[in-house]
């Protein structure tokens, strides 16, 4: 049976004989985090519909009504051309294989040339078998613990979603949240710096005399290379005018 895509510019993932509906919940949740909602499920243990699927999915239920069902793997990625397996073992196969970033790079190139890309994530308890990876590509190998490399099928589902994400440059990899203010000018760091140098110095600050200069750069140097906004200069003139008041009340 050949099954319709839905929305082809994005990998389906398919759940090959997940054995638990809590799992399925949480991995739907997990493809939903990443926009992807092209589920397929393969032989589910305990039947479809499952409801302790749909408890767990908590706001993708989306992801589990539009799911597509098959009996077996060859009539869930029938329509596909290329099809990558997950897996954290070694496997007696020769196939090339994959980290989840460079996996999905590739899967973004392959549907942009108007291929059709499937991913298989195995059940809960060992995960795929040989003959499923057969069927497959290439492999997906997550870099995990070989002394712990188990993970939970929704950990997995999560991993290769975020690697999607990744791959078709949705991730803003670093922000600042300004807090209502504005990063500060070089005009006021400079007259930060100048505001401390000339209370320092008037404090004997710059001993010996020597020295007095190289201190002076390095302060001006430290300043610099701070990351600071107009709402921090303000608060270390305020801090500075602040230490002269006390000194003179308690001169």
């Amino acid at each position: 049976m050949s099954l319709p895509i839905e929305n082809p510019d994005i990998p389906a993932f398919v759940l090959v004989r997940p054995q638990m509906g809590e799992n399925i919940g949480a991995a739907a949740r997990a493809m939903w985090n990443f926009g992807l909602d092209r589920m397929r499920i393969v032989s589910p243990r305990d039947g479809w519909p499952n409801q302790n699927a749909v408890a767990m999915a908590s706001g993708a239920g989306r992801v589990l009504d539009n799911a597509q069902l098959s009996d077996a793997l060859p009539a869930a990625i029938g329509d596909c051309s290329f099809v990558f397996a997950t897996t954290a073992r070694a496997r007696d196969l020769t196939k090339p294989v994959f980290s989840p970033e460079a996996a999905m790079q590739l899967a973004a190139r392959k549907i942009a040339e108007g291929q059709r890309v499937a991913v298989l994530f195995g059940p809960e308890r060992a995960g795929l078998e040989n003959s499923d990876i057969a069927q497959a590509n290439a492999i997906i190998s997550v870099p995990v613990n070989p002394q712990f490399a188990s993970l939970n099928l929704a950990q997995c589902v999560l991993l290769v979603g975020y690697e999607w994400q990744r791959a078709v440059g949705s991730v803003t990899h670093e922000t600042n949240e300004m807090a209502g203010t504005v990063w500060a000018e070089t005009a006021e760091v400079e007259h930060l710096a100048q505001h401390y140098e000339d209370r320092l110095e008037e404090a004997g600050f710059f001993f010996p005399a020597h020295k007095a200069q190289s201190m002076k750069t390095n302060l001006r140097n430290m300043w610099s290379r701070m990351p600071l906004t107009r709402a921090d200069v303000q608060m270390m003139h305020g801090v500075m005018r602040q230490l002269v008041r006390w000194k003179m009340r308690d001169d």
